[in-house]
């Protein structure tokens, strides 16, 4: 073998030995130093207490913890900043993670499982932007129902005795109104889902520029849970009725010290029904008066 090639063999050794150690001590991926290799956990908020449903999050409800990637739902919050004030629209147990739908987002057009309270019933009812608080109520909140029942359900009648007939007198006010069941929780709500962007321009928003506040005569369904007695008042009231849900605030039925719902709840306040003859005794209505007209005699031809 020639002298020169012997040269160029032991050069080529020699570039191959200082690209080995290179790899090993660069690394595959180095670039002279390193990057930062990307973090194995992420920090993660889940429950240090069993959160019923409907309770504002306090700072010691909730602690951190760190998950892999994997372990981490897509919509965990990372800090308990993020979630305290805020109330659960879902029962968390604890060390659940506490995401996204844990206060109602993302859940237009469906409702989740319904854990429906020990002695309770589940019942849903309908209502509309006009009867539901336009439609804002949300699974943790307290309502009231008030029921209106029209004057066509009280008929009032003459009776003839000597044929048993009888006549419905006219012109008689029979609507009443009563706040008949207070301080049921929502257990689930359903909503339609939101509307298709069909303007062609992505992030475009409505034309009320608040996105859930047009007027547009949006049904939800509402679940409330109830004791057997109001599931019968609920039915009869859906037959026979106009229905209207009352938002109520949640501190009402929470312990101040312990956050906590309060059991047994508060007594319900005492109302006392509003008819026509309510309206003009208590509240000063004024009633219509006759008035005799007396038209002058006609003259005689």
């Amino acid at each position: 073998m020639k002298r020169s090639n012997r040269l160029v063999l032991l050069i080529g050794v020699f570039l191959a030995v200082i690209a080995f150690i290179a790899i090993i001590v660069i690394g595959p991926g180095g670039g002279g130093g390193g990057g930062t290799p990307p973090p194995t956990t992420q920090k993660t908020v889940v429950a240090a207490v069993d959160i019923p449903l409907g309770v504002k999050v306090t700072a010691d409800m909730v602690t951190n913890k760190d998950l892999l990637p994997e372990q981490r739902s897509t919509t965990a919050f990372g800090d308990p900043s993020q979630v305290v004030g805020r109330i659960v629209r879902q029962p968390v147990v604890t060390g659940a993670q506490l995401t996204a739908e844990t206060f109602g987002e993302s859940t237009a057009g469906t409702i989740g499982d319904i854990e429906v309270p020990p002695t309770k019933r589940a019942i849903t009812v309908q209502v509309d932007q006009v009867t539901g608080v336009g439609t804002t109520i949300k699974p943790g909140d307290y309502v009231d129902m008030v029921v209106g029942i029209r004057a066509d359900k009280f008929p009032v009648i003459t009776t003839n005795p000597a044929d048993n007939s009888f006549t419905v007198v006219a012109g008689i006010n029979g609507t009443s109104v009563k706040l008949l069941l207070q301080g049921m929780q929502v257990l689930g709500t359903l909503l339609p889902p939101p509307p298709q962007n069909t303007s062609g321009q992505e992030g475009q928003p409505p034309a009320s520029g608040q996105p859930g506040t047009a007027l547009n005569g949006q049904q939800e369904i509402v679940a409330l849970a109830v004791d057997a007695q109001q599931a019968e008042v609920i039915k009869f009231a859906q037959l026979d009725g106009d229905i209207s849900l009352i938002l109520r605030s949640t501190q009402d039925f929470l312990d101040p010290t312990t956050g906590q719902p309060i059991d047994p709840p508060p007594l319900p306040d005492a109302t006392t029904g509003v008819i026509l003859k309510t309206l003009v005794d208590r509240y000063g209505v004024l009633p219509p008066e006759l008035i005799e007209t007396v038209l002058p005699a006609q003259a005689r031809r």
